[in-house]
Order: C-alpha cells, then sequence, then structure tokens
C-alpha cells in the first residue's frame, strides 16, 4: 500500500506564515492518565494429596495406594511383574482434593 507523499517544504512554509501572521497554536490539554483497574486473578487454592500409584510399561494405572502404604505398592509391583512379562512400577501421583 502506498502512503501519501508529504511535501515538507509546503508544510513548514504554511506553518512559518501561520507564526508570522501572529496565530499561535492551542497548547494540546494534558489528558490525566485514566488508572486500570487491576487485572489480577484470584488464585485459587488448590489441595493435593499424594498416593502410590503401580503403573505399566504403557504408563497405564493399575492399581492406587494411599501414600502411608508404600510396602503394599511394591509388593503389588512384584507380584504383576512375577505374573506378566512386561514391567511394572511404583510412582507417586497427586491428586486433587475437592471438598
Amino acid at each position: 500500500m502506498a502512503r501519501k507523499v508529504l511535501n515538507r517544504k509546503e508544510l513548514r512554509e504554511e506553518n512559518d506564515a501561520a507564526e508570522r501572521s501572529g496565530a499561535k497554536k492551542k497548547p494540546a490539554a494534558k489528558k490525566t492518565p485514566v488508572k486500570r483497574k487491576s487485572r489480577a486473578k484470584v488464585v485459587k487454592e488448590v489441595r493435593l494429596k499424594a498416593f502410590w500409584g503401580v503403573f505399566n510399561q504403557s504408563l497405564k494405572r493399575i492399581a492406587l495406594f494411599e501414600h502411608s502404604q508404600r510396602a503394599e505398592a511394591d509388593k503389588k509391583t512384584a507380584d504383576l511383574n512375577k505374573s506378566q512379562k512386561n514391567p511394572h512400577f511404583v510412582q507417586l501421583v497427586k491428586e486433587v482434593i475437592e471438598e
């Protein structure tokens, strides 16, 4: 897109002529800046609870145990590793508590 070309010499001459004739430009009125309201979101408190999860090789959760039941989770993993050919493992899982 082409812009209109400004002839700066003509604009300068018009400005000088206006100054010579005594017409003064009105100073631009300064606007007071408007304070914006804060848009900060209120952070919702999210509570998490820890569990031990037994997972297979494709990250599918097989079983879920309370955090204090780590020994049972390890036992379940050992049983699944013996009975099936693909390996299983124990991993910490954190889930949201909704009250």
